[in-house]
């Protein structure tokens, strides 16, 4: 006798459906084939043990366990529960006729409960397009499911559950219901944190507003206390609300990485990912002998704070660079590669020496010879080509810090950022991989950011006295373009253009710059 459940694994942040074919023939053996790893070898044992400790009979015949496409590597314990499953239906112990309607995951205990997996989202996706009538998961996991309209989902305490409801015993579990106002976009960044906080800093919160218009790239740099890591925390809060389509892309990035809880839904605020300097290059982009998202994945659609950039080691750095480009990182093995979505937006913080204060208006500088260009050398020229916005963060005055005139609060500031946006919503359409400024390949530069002749002489001055890349030329036209657009101009006039040119500063060989001197063009 032949019975055939189904079940689903995940590639990068794409489900696939995996067939559970379960077959009684003559013999006492056990085969498990379709290329199994050993976590789905042991599946097994805690079979056994789970249907001894709930009165099941496990059949003393020889059982055949294929799990099709054979091609596919299958990893993790997620398979317990149709596995079981087919093994009671194929014994009779369960009706075979909702088989085929649900897909089915979990991991058993010995005593026949289920444990909550990830990557439960991306599962329920594609049971939808592949037309099944519902999912089956353990229950820790329903309401991550829930999220997907247009499929029943049910939450599984134990396999004995699972049993009943198959069997068609009424109320052995309840259908959990896909919330219609499941997204919404008021009120979804609320923060314990506010620009309303940060005193003084005028210039740099503009800096802000602009990155967050025009999702660019920044750097911070300044001495210990000026409020690096402070201005950062607070960049999410001018973002704009997530659409629902980044929401679901970033909730499925989230649940393959098993970092959603046991009681969340949608995620519906913007990632901001702050990783510790000691990190890895796969700790960052992702990767391992089972690959899984990085801290550029899981920022994605938000925030990476790399906070004392110099720390980092040189190779975690350079790593950076592609992803910066093309908005994913492509993780591959001998046998398989895997994409994932890395569409964030770098804010990086460093000192400008490792004393911290060089240039510092109050404190001496204790740095010896060289030692300022060897730190600041640290950071390739091509990864700060990829930073659109180079900031100094000066030391709050005391006259400002006790100021009692109000700060603008993030809401105000978010109000501007969100009008930009629209513009340049309206601007792209529904170009594919193009939704803000920073996103703008070389033709959209062209056909949107023409330059008249006082522009061009402003830029062409400019890329001679910092000795500008090409890149850094492109930057600084894009920088430019966001700030038109949170002027609500058509067109990009010169105070906008030398405006973006004072956010290159650093390029100027990156070494002999003076940081608290601007750069005249």
């Amino acid at each position: 006798m032949l019975v055939k459940t189904f079940s689903s694994t995940v590639f990068g942040i794409q489900a696939t459906t995996i067939t559970i074919e379960v077959n009684l023939g003559i013999g006492i053996n056990f085969y498990l084939v379709g290329l199994p790893d050993n976590a789905v070898k042991e599946s097994q044992q805690r079979i056994k043990a789970a249907f001894a400790n709930n009165d099941l009979k496990f059949p003393g015949r020889e059982i055949t366990v294929n799990m099709a496409p054979a091609d596919i590597r299958k990893e993790g314990s997620v398979y317990d529960l149709p596995i079981a499953i087919g093994i009671l239906a194929v014994s009779g112990q369960v009706e075979c006729q909702k088989l085929t309607d649900y897909i089915m995951i979990g991991e058993l205990s010995l005593d026949g409960s289920l444990q909550s997996t990830k990557g439960v989202l991306p599962i329920a996706i594609q049971a939808k397009k592949e037309g099944f009538k519902g999912i089956i998961v353990p229950k820790e996991n329903a309401l991550e499911a829930a999220v997907v309209d247009g499929i029943e989902v049910y939450g599984a305490t134990s396999i004995t559950q699972v049993m009943d409801f198959l069997n068609g015993k009424k109320g052995a579990m309840e259908r959990i219901e896909h919330e219609k106002d499941v997204f919404t976009t008021e009120e979804d960044n609320l923060s314990m944190v506010d620009f309303e906080e940060v005193k003084g800093q005028h210039m740099i919160k503009r800096a802000f507003e602009i990155a967050a218009a025009g999702s660019h790239n920044i750097m911070l740099i300044g001495p210990p206390g000026a409020g690096k890591s402070m201005l950062a925390k607070r960049l999410p809060t001018i973002l704009p609300p997530m659409t629902l389509s980044e929401a679901l892309e970033t909730t499925t990035i989230h649940s393959v990485a098993g970092k959603m809880k046991s009681c969340a839904g949608l995620i519906k605020s913007r990632p901001f990912r702050k990783p510790h300097h000691t990190i890895s290059d796969i700790g960052l982009i992702g990767g391992g002998s089972h690959p899984q998202p990085g801290e550029i994945s899981l920022a994605h659609n938000g925030v990476l704070f790399l906070d004392e950039l110099p720390e980092y080691k040189r190779q975690v750095l350079e790593v950076l660079r592609q992803p910066l480009e093309d908005r994913s990182v492509n993780i591959s093995r001998a046998k398989f590669s895997i994409d994932y979505p890395a569409g964030f937006m770098l804010v990086a913080a460093m000192n400008p020496c490792p004393c911290g204060y060089y240039n510092h208006p109050e404190k001496e500088c204790v740095c010896g010879p060289g030692v300022v260009q060897r730190y600041l050398n640290k950071i390739s020229g091509p990864l700060m080509d990829r930073i659109d916005l180079h900031v100094e963060v000066t030391p709050v005055k005391f006259d400002e810090l006790t100021a009692k005139i109000p700060s603008e609060k993030s809401d105000e500031i978010r109000k501007r950022v969100v009008i930009a946006r629209e513009i340049q919503k309206k601007r792209y359409g529904n170009r594919e991989g193009i939704h803000a400024n920073a996103q703008m390949n070389k033709k959209e530069v062209e056909n949107y950011c023409q330059l008249d002749e006082v522009c061009l002489n402003i830029l062409k001055s400019a890329m001679q006295k910092l000795g500008l890349s090409a890149r850094a030329y492109d930057r600084i036209i894009k920088v430019a373009r966001t700030i038109a657009d949170l002027d609500a101009s058509d067109r990009i006039r010169p105070h906008h253009l030398a405006e973006a040119i004072q956010y290159r500063s650093l390029d100027k060989n990156m070494n002999s710059v003076s940081l608290t001197k601007p750069v005249l063009v």
